[in-house]
């Protein structure tokens, strides 16, 4: 278990937490004026390892060296993303010994955003230690400077890594579509709606980026029904409808071994430890990965969504004549924000048809299909 304490002076500023792998969602921007709940779970932190947020100049801008160093292979539009790496994001409920920094409350409309810079500081002796995150359409966070924070190990390990077997027989799938939240309905307070889960269209930007990379431009066929609802749609659009088509098929704990001729595999990764399920005999097939809750719901679909969840918990059998969940009203729509991060992320969004797809992504937004 790791307490976080302050740089400054040693005083704690979180409760014990034990490491989990970053959620594909951690950096959304959903919506407008849309109420997020809480990113990570209580009594856990993830890290961030890559660069999200300030702009710096792209290659063509004449920064290569400053853009190779960040990990950043393509820009679209002159300029790229890239703040400081290693810093920590927790529950709000999670911290310990912090006051809010009244003139660092900057925000849109609802809460803080934190585009002051922290606005957390160690209540002991005043240092900027955090940042907390809670305004309209982002996912309600604490960033911990890394600079300002040191990690103490206390007390017992934390929770050992489960095994596969394990962790599939005991998680639960992330439901493709859920009631939204936002302010600014018609009538005084909050305005609900059901729509495809802020999640899923997260994952699905990051999961759409890796089939791109892999698919060198040729066509990409995805498994019928939901995970075609998903992918295919953007697939079909971005993709040349020319040369031999790629195949992608589910594969993962409980599920039959793939075929040898499969291109691509979707995969789930392990929620405590990041790491990307592979086949015990191996694949030459690219991994592509799925927050284990999305790959769930993808590999074993359940029958129906209820549509108003009882105020108990009550027997699985007498959940069966409940209405399903109304359905969304539009086309899934792929995150184009966590699409664009990843891609530049990865070597190969330097080849020009890649950069050409990033060039026109305002447009594929515009059109509906981000």
């Amino acid at each position: 278990m790791i307490v976080f304490v302050c740089a400054g002076c040693g005083a704690e500023v979180t409760a014990p937490l034990y490491q989990v792998a970053l959620p594909a969602h951690a950096h959304q921007k959903y919506g407008n004026g849309v109420q997020l709940p809480v990113l990570m779970e209580p009594g856990t932190f993830a890290v961030e390892s890559e660069t999200w947020g300030s702009l710096w100049p792209s290659r063509d801008a004449g920064a290569p060296d400053a853009a190779a160093a960040l990990g950043i292979h393509a820009s679209a539009d002159g300029m790229l993303s890239g703040d400081v790496t290693d810093s920590f994001v927790i529950a709000p409920g999670d911290t310990r010994g912090t006051v809010l920094i009244p003139e660092k409350t900057s925000g849109y409309c609802c809460g803080l955003d934190g585009t002051d810079g922290p606005n957390m500081a160690c209540e002991a002796c005043g240092l900027p230690v955090a940042s907390r995150i809670d305004d309209c359409s982002l996912w309600q966070a604490v960033w911990l400077a890394p600079n300002a924070v040191h990690r103490h190990a206390v007390g017992d390990a934390g929770p050992a890594p489960l095994p596969w077997a394990d962790l599939t027989a005991a998680a639960a799938g992330t439901p493709p579509y859920e009631p939204i939240t936002s302010w600014g309905g018609r009538q005084p307070g909050l305005h609900h709606w059901w729509s495809w889960s802020p999640q899923w269209e997260a994952v699905a930007g990051r999961a759409l980026a890796h089939l791109l990379a892999a698919s060198g431009g040729r066509p990409v066929s995805v498994p019928h029904g939901l995970t075609a609802e998903v992918f295919q749609r953007t697939l079909d659009a971005l993709l040349s409808a020319d040369g031999p088509t790629l195949h992608a098929a589910l594969a993962g704990p409980n599920l039959p071994a793939p075929d040898t001729d499969t291109d691509l595999l979707l995969v789930p990764e392990h929620p405590q430890t990041g790491e990307t399920w592979a086949p015990a005999r191996g694949t030459s097939a690219y991994l592509v990965p799925l927050p284990l809750g999305v790959w769930l719901w993808l590999a074993f679909p359940e029958p129906h969504l209820p549509a108003d969840p009882p105020p108990q918990v009550l027997p699985v059998e007498l959940l069966r004549d409940d209405p399903p969940s109304p359905r969304p009203d539009h086309l899934f729509r792929v995150d184009a924000g966590v699409f664009r991060h990843t891609l530049l992320r990865l070597p190969i969004a330097c080849d020009p048809w890649l950069r050409e797809v990033l060039e026109n992504l305002p447009a594929y937004v515009r059109s509906g299909l981000f």
